[in-house]
């Protein structure tokens, strides 16, 4: 079964918009546990602009599955990182005014930078994953960063699929059979939804976890959060 990580980013902006701790992360977080997510994942950026820094501290001693930290791995985020040890951090090249993640890494032009990072964290213990678009080449590239694992930016997969177009999947599919061949384990993030989860996972084999948040919250508006959760868990069986 391929694992739920639940992006908690969504649930931090709306407590930060009122200045209080309403709805409490920490506790969102054990309950999401509780009604079966597998991980929780959380992306600080450098203006804390919904997840901070102390949130990432505060939730090590409350995950209890795998506890997974995206981000850009500049100083900041490196020095919070190897602090908290999380189970995964996942490396992401995002800007620091970019609204959301938008691409992934060129793992060749900065194979020796990310190699660099990859074995500071990897020493300390913390799995490793980069965010990189499905593109063979690029994957063919994280094998010499030493990275544990590849996470397929969705995006493009996610826009197809709404148009009714399900070719979208196939460079995912061929990203991912050059990974199981190199032996990197695979994640995926990015605009998935109970609508394109299911036939995502069925075509990409050995997905091992799929990152959710800005979908998942937004759905859970209408079902509710324990229900979204199971459902993605029935799809992703």
């Amino acid at each position: 079964m391929t694992k739920l990580s639940v992006n908690i980013n969504k649930i931090a902006t709306l407590r930060n918009s009122r200045g209080g701790n309403v709805p409490d992360l920490l506790k969102m977080a054990k309950d999401i546990e509780d009604f079966g997510a597998q991980g929780i994942t959380i992306h600080p950026r450098p203006d804390e602009r919904h997840i901070r820094y102390q949130d990432a501290r505060d939730l090590k001693g409350i995950v209890r599955t795998e506890y997974n930290i995206e981000g850009n791995p500049v100083e900041k985020f490196m020095e919070l990182v190897l602090e908290v040890k999380p189970t995964q951090v996942t490396l992401v090249p995002d800007a620091e005014n970019a609204i959301t993640s938008n691409a992934g890494w060129d793992t060749v032009k900065h194979k020796d930078f990310l190699r660099e990072v990859i074995t500071e964290f990897k020493r300390n213990g913390i799995r490793t994953s980069i965010f990189t678009d499905p593109d063979t080449k690029m994957i063919e590239g994280a094998v010499a960063t030493g990275t544990d694992r590849v996470e397929l930016y969705t995006e493009a997969y996610a826009s197809a699929y709404e148009k009714g177009d399900k070719s979208g999947i196939t460079p995912y599919t061929e990203a991912a059979k050059v990974a199981n061949s190199l032996g990197l384990g695979i994640n995926a993030g990015h605009d998935l939804s109970l609508d394109n989860v299911r036939f995502f996972k069925e075509n990409i084999p050995g997905l091992l976890e799929v990152s959710i948040g800005h979908a998942l919250i937004a759905e859970s508006l209408y079902l509710g959060i324990e229900n979204v959760v199971n459902m993605y868990l029935n799809k992703l069986k």
